[in-house]
C-alpha cells in the first residue's frame, strides 16, 4: 500500500487505514468475529453521530425525514464520503453517493457495506420505528457508485431485499439467518455422517458459505423447497458448487434418510447412460449378463442428482420425461413396468432456454426439470464470501495436509479478492492447496495462481478452446453437409460416440433439422 509522506496524513486517512487495518485483522479470526466487529463499530458510531447531531441542533424529539436525511448526509460526508440525495417519500428514501469513505481499498472488503446499512438503519429505526436497508449499487462491488435506499414503511419495504431494523436492534434478520445457515449445515452434517461413515471422522463435512446476499437468498430458497416434492433444476458455472446445494435440498427435506445419488451425465458414455440410469435386464445386450439395477431404482425414496443434464442424448431425455410423468420406467430389454418414486434435481452450466429454442433439448423435460430452477452466482460476484471461504478451505487443508497454516497474509488475500477466479469455488481450493503445500510456518504469504507475466494460463486456455471450436464448429457444419445429416456417419469420421456428436450440436447451437431437410 502507497502511504503519503507523513505531514500530509489526514484524519480521514487516518480513520481509512485504521478500518481497513483492523478489517484484515478480524477477517483472520473467522466470519463471526467480523461480523461482530462490524455490528459492534456500526451501532457504536451510528449512536455517537446522532447523540452529536442532537446536541448540536438542540432536538431530543424523534427525527423528521429532512433532520435524518441531513445526519445521515453530513455524518458520511464528514468522513470522505459524497453522498447525496436522490429522493425522498414518506416510505423511502434513497441517496446516492461517488466517494467511499473508507477509500479505494473498499473493494478488497466489500463486506464493510454492511456497516453503511447498520448506521442508516439503526439510526432509521430508532427514530421512525422501523427500517429496512437496501444497498442497490456499491464502489465496493465496482459499481461505479453508491445507491442506497432506506425503506421506513414495512409494507412498503416488501419484496426488496436487505436488512431489517426495529428500534436499536436488526430485526432478527441476521440472526434468522445464522440460524437457518446452522440448520442447514447440520442437517448436511448428519447426511454426510450416514452416507460417509468411514470418512466422516477424517474429513469434514461440506459446508455452504453464505454471507453474500446473493448466496444467502440460496439458503432462504432451499428452506422453502427442502420440505415439497418438485423438481429442481440448478444452473451455474463449473466449480460454483451445484451438487453441494442438491444435497443441502436434501438433506433439509423428508427424503434425508433415504439415498442421495449423484450422477455426472456427460462422464458416462453414450451406449451406457440409458443401463446406467435405468438399468437392464439380463441378456439385454452383449455383456448383460445379469439384471443390473440403475440409478433410479438405488435412488428409491431418496433424490437422484442429475449433473451436466444437458449432455443427456435424445433416447435418454425421452426414457427421463417418462419416468417423471408416469412415476414408472423399464430397464433396457425388459417388459415390466417398475414404479419409482425418489425426487430429480438436475443441473447444468448451459442455457437450457437457448438448447430448447435451438432444437437441442426436449421442451416438454425441461418444463418437467424446471418447476423450480436456482441459479448460482460464479465467485466473482460473491465477494463477501471470499475471506470465511478461504479460512474455510486452510481449515480443511490442514487436516487433510497435517499443517498448521491459520491465516493468509493481506498482500494475499488482496491477490485473492483481486482474482476473477473463472474456475469458482474449485480453482480457489486448488491454488491454496498448492500454496499452503509450500508454506511454512502459521501465515501463508504467497498464492500460487499459476499466472504468466502476459496472461494467465486461463486466459491462454480460453484462447486455445476458442480457436479449437471454430475449427470444430466449421466441420461438424461441413460433415452435416457432406451426410445429410447422417449422425452415425459423422460420429465413425470423427471417431467419437454419436452422443458426443449431439453434444456438440448442442454446443454450436446447430439444428440438425436443417441439414435433414435436403434428404
Amino acid at each position: 500500500m502507497n502511504r503519503p509522506p507523513l505531514s500530509d496524513v489526514t484524519p480521514i486517512f487516518f480513520l481509512q487505514t485504521f478500518i481497513l487495518e483492523l478489517m484484515h485483522a478480524s477477517e483472520q479470526q473467522g466470519q463471526k468475529h467480523s461480523e461482530q466487529l462490524i455490528d459492534h463499530i456500526a451501532k457504536t458510531a451510528g449512536c455517537f453521530f446522532e447523540q452529536t447531531y442532537r446536541e448540536d441542533t438542540g432536538n431530543n424529539d424523534p427525527l423528521a425525514n429532512d433532520r435524518y436525511i441531513e445526519l445521515i448526509l453530513g455524518l458520511k460526508n464528514s468522513i470522505g464520503g459524497k453522498f447525496s440525495l436522490a429522493s425522498s417519500t414518506p416510505d423511502c428514501i434513497t441517496v446516492t453517493n461517488t466517494c467511499c469513505p473508507f477509500g479505494e481499498q473498499v473493494s478488497n472488503f466489500p463486506e464493510l457495506c454492511r456497516m453503511t446499512s447498520s448506521v442508516f438503519g439503526g439510526i432509521a429505526a430508532r427514530n421512525f420505528g422501523y427500517a429496512k436497508v437496501e444497498i442497490k449499487k456499491s464502489i465496493a462491488r465496482h459499481d461505479g457508485g453508491c445507491e442506497v435506499c432506506i425503506y421506513t414503511n414495512r409494507e412498503a419495504a416488501q419484496g426488496h431485499s436487505g436488512m431489517e431494523y426495529t428500534d436499536t436492534t436488526p430485526v432478527k434478520a441476521m440472526q434468522d439467518m445464522d440460524d437457518l445457515h446452522s440448520r442447514i449445515e447440520a442437517s448436511m452434517q448428519q447426511l454426510w455422517q450416514k452416507q460417509s461413515p468411514k470418512t466422516a471422522q477424517k474429513k469434514p463435512s461440506p459446508a455452504i458459505i453464505a454471507k453474500s446476499p446473493t448466496m444467502q437468498k440460496i439458503l432462504q430458497s432451499i428452506e422453502v423447497i427442502a420440505p415439497t416434492s418438485a423438481t429442481v433444476l440448478i444452473q451455474g458455472q463449473t466449480g460454483v458448487g451445484k451438487e453441494l446445494i442438491a444435497k443441502a435440498i436434501h438433506a433439509m427435506s423428508g427424503r434425508c434418510q433415504k439415498p442421495f445419488i449423484a450422477i455426472n451425465c456427460g462422464a458416462i458414455p453414450d451406449s451406457l447412460i440409458e443401463s446406467a440410469l435405468f438399468g437392464h435386464e439380463k441378456g439385454a445386450f452383449t455383456g448383460a449378463i445379469e439384471v443390473h439395477q440403475g440409478y433410479f431404482e438405488r435412488a428409491e425414496g431418496g433424490t437422484l442428482f442429475l449433473d451436466e443434464v444437458d449432455t443427456l442424448s435424445p433416447a435418454a431425455q425421452t426414457r427421463l420425461l417418462r419416468v417423471i410423468q408416469e412415476g414408472e420406467l423399464e430397464r433396457v430389454g425388459g417388459k415390466q413396468i417398475l414404479p419409482v418414486d425418489l425426487r430429480i434435481i438436475s443441473a447444468t452450466n448451459q442455457n437450457l432456454e437457448e438448447l430448447v429454442s435451438q432444437g437441442n433439448f426436449r421442451k416438454d423435460l425441461y418444463f418437467r426439470l424446471n418447476v423450480i430452477r436456482l441459479g448460482i452466482p460464479p465467485l466473482s460476484e460473491r465477494p463477501e464470501d471470499l475471506p470465511f471461504l478461504v479460512q474455510h478451505i486452510i481449515q480443511n487443508l490442514n487436516k487433510k495436509h497435517n499443517k498448521q497454516v491459520d491465516t493468509v497474509s493481506r498482500e494475499v488475500m488482496q491477490k485473492i479478492r483481486n482474482y476473477t477466479w473463472p474456475g469458482n469455488v474449485r480453482e480457489l481450493e486448488n491454488s491454496l492447496e498448492r500454496s499452503l503445500l509450500f508454506t511454512q510456518g502459521k501465515e501463508m504469504t504467497v498464492l500460487d495462481l499459476q499466472t504468466t507475466p502476459e496472461a494467465s494460463l486461463h486466459a491462454w486456455k480460453d484462447l486455445k478452446e476458442q480457436a479449437l471450436a471454430k475449427v470444430e464448429q466449421s466441420y461438424l457444419e461441413t460433415a452435416l453437409k457432406h451426410h445429410q445429416g447422417d449422425i452415425k456417419k459423422i460420429a465413425e469420421a470423427m471417431q467419437i460416440s454419436t452422443r458426443a456428436v449431439y453434444g456438440k450440436l448442442q454446443k454450436y447451437g446447430i439444428k440438425l433439422s436443417n441439414y435433414r431437410e435436403i434428404l
